[in-house]
């Protein structure tokens, strides 16, 4: 789907969403100004330019007690859903109306290793439950700390409060802080020229009017923040909602990076324009820093950037006063920000070195892996040698194992040689069977009622190869905390 054809809109101040109806689209907004304004290659004399153009805010003006530098940087990255000055027609077209709350539509933390050759960005839920900071309230006089949403920190202290409660909640220091709105999301995808998501199946929203086919299409900028503002997909909601982001994010950054535009002064003078009107950042981070951050980048490999979030205990926990929150799983979100602020890849050990290799979880499929709706992991098959070659069975099963699939592990011959491969299925699980069928594209389709959750491959004369298959949401690891790389999340004809 090719994205259309719109006349420059003007940008909006920052806004929030209407009761009931967060925005979550300023979360890969943030990560494209990122993208967008490291241009290292470009070099100082643009980025100076560019640099002027920044709105600048002081967030750690009064900060005490915190935590202390690691190695490394961490960027906290804030998204509005600022959309005021964006026009009626846009408004109505992408479903953006509303009243606005003044508060943040989401968080996350970007973690460049010391190196420059890894990189981790961790959501930071907008409902988290937490105890905001003692702070002044305007007038002079002091309100005392007291329960609240992570997001309504900007509303009741600006990005000072909302920096301290973030380094209070994740003990992670932040050395500079950046903030975004959807004009910016919108023109910075409209200017890199669109970009590309692929979905295993169809995606409909009637809440912000999406409406994607399975496959692959290229999003303009309206279209590409309904993608990643939809909840209202499936029973995963704000979880479904924060892996596609993520698989945006991605893409985008993959598009930015091998589109030419941090090579391009001309490419990169019109994309970054379309960000900075709308950016605003610490004082500190200065051209030296957007320098280095743009060289950081551009020696970035997709396997070495991972995604995640932070880990949930309760999805909807009621605070008298407040509503339903959401409950960190406190354990695990330790785990998480001891290995930012050791500077080492989530998953890993502590004090374990930090290659950029690392960054990827073990045993996963590469980059050309056809991505499937259920996961391997969660699918049982039989294998049977109907090929009448010897060996083919074992070296079948154990194929099917190292993508994902739960094999029996004792594969056996069938009653007869057959030519073409079969997969028969029970059609109640006949989502599942598409994951086999996408490993082995050649096979017949065969519905047996009655046959139970295991798939059953009759191997044919006809059977060549076992191809690598991926979740389109990839599970958790055993003992460890959901991430995903760059490799893994963006559409397979990318890798």
């Amino acid at each position: 789907m090719t994205a259309p054809t719109r006349s420059p809109r003007p940008r909006p101040n920052p806004r929030p969403s209407p009761a009931g109806r967060p925005r979550w689209g300023m979360r890969l907004a943030t990560g494209a100004a990122v993208a967008v304004l490291g241009a290292g290659g470009i070099g100082h004399a643009v980025v100076h330019g560019i640099e002027g153009n920044i709105g600048r805010v002081d967030p750690f003006e009064g900060l005490s007690n915190r935590p202390g530098s690691g190695r490394g940087m961490n960027v906290l990255l804030v998204g509005t859903d600022g959309r005021d000055k964006i026009t009626k027609r846009d408004r109505d077209r992408y479903h953006l109306g509303g009243a606005p709350c003044h508060c943040t539509d989401t968080m996350m933390l970007v973690h460049l290793s010391a190196d420059r050759d890894r990189a981790t960005v961790v959501g930071l839920p907008r409902d988290t439950y937490t105890e905001i900071p003692e702070h002044p309230d305007g007038t002079g006089r002091t309100r005392p700390a007291h329960p609240l949403k992570l997001n309504a920190a900007y509303a009741e202290g600006g990005p000072s409060l909302t920096v301290r409660s973030v380094e209070r909640l994740t003990g992670v220091h932040v050395d500079h802080y950046m903030e975004v709105d959807f004009s910016s999301f919108m023109e910075t995808v409209d200017a890199v020229g669109g970009v590309q998501v692929c979905t295993v199946r169809p995606l409909r929203d009637a809440y912000t009017g999406l409406n994607l086919p399975a496959g692959t299409s290229t999003l303009d900028g309206g279209k590409a923040l309904q993608y990643v503002r939809s909840r209202h997909l499936d029973g995963a909601a704000d979880l479904g909602r924060m892996q596609r982001q993520q698989r945006f994010l991605a893409s985008l950054i993959h598009k930015v990076a091998d589109g030419g535009v941090l090579l391009n002064p001309v490419k990169f003078q019109e994309v970054s324009s379309a960000v900075v009107g709308s950016v605003r950042a610490d004082r500190g981070f200065g051209s030296d820093d957007l320098v280095e951050l743009g060289r950081a980048l551009r020696n970035l490999t997709p396997a070495s950037a991972e995604f995640t979030s932070v880990p949930i205990a309760t999805a909807n926990f009621p605070v008298p006063g407040i509503g339903s929150t959401v409950k960190w799983d406190e354990p695990a979100a330790g785990k998480l920000f001891q290995a930012l602020r050791e500077d080492r890849p989530v998953n890993t050990a502590p004090h374990a070195p930090h290659r950029a290799q690392d960054a990827k979880p073990p045993g996963g499929p590469g980059p050309r892996a056809r991505t499937v709706d259920v996961a391997p992991e969660q699918v049982k098959v039989q294998v049977l040698n109907g090929s009448g070659r010897d060996g083919l069975a074992r070296s079948t099963d154990l194929a099917l194992r190292a993508t994902g699939f739960v094999t029996t592990g004792s594969p056996v011959d069938a009653p007869r040689v057959v030519r073409h491969t079969v997969i028969t299925y029970d059609p109640r699980w006949d989502r599942s069977v598409r994951s086999v069928a996408a490993a082995l594209p050649n096979a017949e389709l065969r519905p047996v009622p009655g046959q139970g959750p295991v798939m059953k491959v009759i191997l044919g004369k006809d059977f060549t190869e076992v191809l690598p298959v991926r979740a389109e949401t990839p599970p958790q690891q055993a003992g460890g905390i959901p991430v995903v790389t760059g490799d893994q999340v963006v559409c397979p004809e990318q890798g």
